[in-house]
């Protein structure tokens, strides 16, 4: 298994503002994210299988990013989130890790969701992220391995891949992870996320994020071990490694590592 290992996931919250002006609707907040849920939803309606209030991919607030890198044996897991930074600082943080390493990332729906939506909001923010797009214009190794060619590993999309590239059959983490007994999201969903953060429950974010991560990563795990990149005995080791770190740092013990068949 190729190492450095990125796993990441995003939580995002509708950009009321960016609706606003796009709408012209001058009502407070609370009022006008009602209002673009009920545009959203007409809007949806008719062009897919019932509506949807979800935004459209350039419409996300990104207000946190969590990780967890793999490397040389060592795991970090991290989050960058509102708390403490703005949006823009979030997404240049993230992007900043590709000007000095490039290694193998992984996400759950990483190139329908996470990676378009911080394309887009990097270019609100006028940021700059050259090393993560590089197809073989700053480096010619990139040509034929990188971050954007579908059918490659360098990011391995789970959902993708383990679909075999066919949409209808698309899976939800959460129902893989528990089929694996993992704890999967243990009762919180994407639809939390807003409340979380008009309720400054910045911990319990997070704590969603890595947890997403981490049922990425242990996923990952059972892929890797099918695709015969790892055997029986390093797919155990990784997945106790995995608990140890856990334990050993105190991180997630009375969440995931609790939830832990």
């Amino acid at each position: 298994m190729n190492q450095p290992i990125l796993v990441f996931d995003i939580e995002t919250i509708p950009d009321v503002k960016a609706g606003q002006r796009m709408h012209g609707l001058d009502l407070p907040t609370p009022e006008a994210l009602q209002a673009l849920s009920l545009l959203r939803r007409s809007e949806a309606l008719g062009r897919y299988d019932g509506s949807t209030d979800f935004p459209r991919l350039p419409f996300h607030e990104v207000v946190c990013i969590s990780g967890l890198w793999v490397g040389s044996g060592e795991m970090k897991l991290f989050s960058f989130s509102q708390q403490d930074l703005s949006e823009r600082d979030i997404i240049a943080r993230f992007f900043s890790v590709f000007d000095k390493h490039f290694p193998t990332l992984v996400s759950w729906n990483g190139a329908g969701f996470d990676v378009p939506v911080l394309l887009y909001r990097a270019m609100y923010h006028k940021l700059s992220a050259p090393r993560f797009l590089d197809q073989g214009e700053h480096d010619t190794s990139r040509r034929y391995d990188n971050y954007q060619n579908r059918y490659q590993t360098r990011h391995t999309d789970l959902m993708d891949a383990m679909a075999l590239f066919n949409n209808r059959n698309f899976q939800r983490l959460d129902d893989i992870a528990q089929l694996f007994g993992l704890p999967g999201k243990q009762g919180v969903s994407g639809a939390d996320v807003s409340s979380q953060v008009q309720a400054g429950q910045w911990k319990e974010l997070k704590e969603y994020c890595e947890g997403d991560v981490l049922n990425t990563w242990l996923v990952y795990l059972r892929w890797q071990l099918l695709r015969g990149q790892l055997d029986i005995a390093d797919h155990d080791e990784w997945v106790q490694h995995t608990r140890d770190f856990l334990a050993v740092h105190d991180i997630h013990r009375d969440g995931f590592l609790k939830s832990w068949v």
